[in-house]
């Protein structure tokens, strides 16, 4: 049976093609992304602009078409914090639906964080233990602590890396001032998190899904051998930091050019470390482990588990 995920988030609009068979691992067939960084679109009353609207319809209509010619048997529709927060999002959500030709499912920021907390357990395993989660989005941050395939805390706060850098970090290079002013909040907002998790045994793995993590990653972490000859990413702290005040003073055109660092995630990277170094001081976290699942692989897992397969015939 082959599956599609449309997560639209604050970021992209991104699409995943998956074949999926009873007791089996998904296998992505097609990815297919489109750059809108939707917070670029709002505006002061908190709604999405007409431009911002269309872009993000256009994109959708093209995600759709792609889903179509790859046969896909059952699209699932998902929307994250850029939709679900703007004041105009019931109109939005309406556009969306239409050029979509189904319903559209807005997810709550636990939910975002459960869906994904799913995710990296699959990919982990059981034999993984306590898990931390960071996950950065565009327009928020989930974390999420806990040793089943549900967290037994999940939290979402404003943090994405394009709210922050509309908010904190809009000059060009933005400048190691405004990075501390945006410490200063993120230490602030993150507070009722921190004491949340502070009843969680002490993690077996810390991980970071993202896009934004992963580029960090490439950036500041190094490889290590991992199962069956493949490799995963480790980001420690330390080295995080020690980027921060050169990626502050470098403009977006010269960061596209770091390792790891592309085009679309320049200008709001910067944003992205200090909410995600600022997160990781506070829970006393040195390293982290990059996860290659996330969001969308949470959502389809969760719906083939809900499907009710039939035996074969004998």
């Amino acid at each position: 049976m082959r599956l599609g995920v449309l997560d639209i988030g604050s970021n992209t609009v991104h699409l995943l093609v998956a074949d999926v068979r009873p007791g089996g691992r998904p296998q992505a067939t097609t990815s297919k992304r489109t750059v809108l960084r939707l917070m670029r679109y709002l505006q002061e009353d908190g709604s999405i602009s007409a431009e911002g609207v269309d872009a993000l319809v256009s994109a959708v209509s093209e995600a759709r078409a792609v889903a179509e010619r790859e046969n896909v048997a059952e699209l699932l529709a998902t929307a994250t914090s850029a939709v679900r927060e703007a004041t105009n999002g019931a109109d939005v959500i309406a556009r969306i639906e239409e050029a979509l030709g189904q319903d559209l499912q807005v997810l709550g920021g636990e939910s975002e964080a459960r869906f994904t907390f799913l995710a990296v357990r699959r990919w982990f395993g059981w034999s993984a233990g306590q898990i931390l989660l960071f996950d950065i989005g565009g327009g928020s941050l989930e974390i999420a602590a806990g040793a089943d395939e549900l967290p037994d805390v999940a939290s979402s706060v404003p943090l994405g890396a394009g709210r922050m850098t509309v908010e904190f970090l809009s000059q060009d290079p933005p400048g190691e001032e405004a990075v501390e002013v945006l410490r200063a909040h993120a230490r602030e907002t993150l507070a009722p998190v921190v004491a949340a998790m502070a009843g969680q045994p002490r993690s077996d793995h810390v991980v970071g899904s993202s896009k934004a993590i992963r580029s960090l990653a490439k950036l500041a972490g190094y490889p290590v051998p991992g199962w069956s000859g493949s490799e995963r990413m480790l980001l420690p702290r330390g080295a995080l930091g020690s980027w921060i005040p050169r990626l502050s003073r470098l403009p977006a055109s010269a960061r596209q050019e770091l390792p790891g660092i592309t085009a679309d995630r320049a200008f709001q990277i910067v944003a992205g470390a200090v909410v995600l170094h600022t997160a990781m001081t506070l829970l006393d976290i040195d390293e982290l482990e990059v996860s290659p699942w996330a969001l969308r692989e949470g959502v389809l897992l969760r719906y083939i588990e809900s499907l009710s397969w039939s035996a074969p015939a004998v």
